[in-house]
C-alpha cells in the first residue's frame, strides 16, 4: 500500500491545485495575481580526485544558486509591483534608491480549494530585477487582459514548517 499523501486528511487523494496560490509582499496579498514561475534551486557538482586514487573521481556539493521568480499581475490600480521596482532604481537615479527597503522577504502560499493556507514558503532578500509596467496593446483583441510583470532575484527560500496541513471537512 502506498504511503498517504496527506497526514491530517488521509481521505484526500488529490494533490493541491496550481491555481490556488497567494503571494504576500509587505504583509499584504498581491491583488490580481495571475501567474508565478517555479521555485527552483540548483547545487553545483564539484568533481575531485585524490592522489592515491587517480582513476576514481569523486563528486561533492558546491555552491547553490536560486532561479529568479516571475510574477504576473492583471493590470489594475494596485501599485505594489511598480512601487517595489522603483525602490531598486527609478528616474531620479541612484540617490533616490532605497538601500533599506529594496530587498524584501516575501511569502508564497499554496491554498486548498477552501482558500485556506495549506503550505507556505518564505523567499529571502528578494529584489526586482525587471519590471514590465504595460503589456503590448492591440485594438484588435477584445478579450485580452492587460498583464504587468516583475522578475525578482533572491537569496534562497525555505518551507515554513509553522504552517500545518489544515483539517478539511
Amino acid at each position: 500500500m502506498a504511503a498517504p499523501m496527506f497526514k491530517v486528511n488521509a481521505h484526500r487523494y488529490d494533490p493541491y491545485r496550481t491555481f490556488m496560490f497567494q503571494v504576500v509582499i509587505d504583509g499584504n496579498p498581491v491583488a490580481g495575481l495571475k501567474k508565478m514561475s517555479i521555485l527552483k534551486k540548483s547545487t553545483e557538482a564539484v568533481k575531485w580526485r585524490t592522489a592515491g586514487d587517480p582513476a576514481h573521481e569523486r563528486v561533492l556539493p558546491g555552491g547553490t544558486s536560486y532561479e529568479p521568480i516571475t510574477l504576473e499581475q492583471g493590470l489594475t490600480h494596485d501599485t505594489v509591483f511598480e512601487d517595489w521596482a522603483n525602490l531598486v532604481n527609478n528616474i531620479q537615479g541612484n540617490a533616490a534608491m532605497s538601500l533599506k527597503e529594496y530587498r524584501k522577504d516575501i511569502v508564497l502560499n499554496v491554498l486548498n480549494l477552501q482558500g485556506e493556507v495549506a503550505m507556505s514558503y518564505r523567499v529571502y532578500r528578494a529584489w526586482v530585477s525587471e519590471f514590465q509596467a504595460l503589456p503590448e496593446f492591440d485594438a484588435g483583441t477584445m478579450n485580452a487582459v492587460g498583464i504587468q510583470t516583475i522578475t525578482i532575484q533572491h537569496e534562497g527560500w525555505e518551507r515554513d514548517e509553522g504552517v500545518s496541513e489544515p483539517t478539511e471537512s
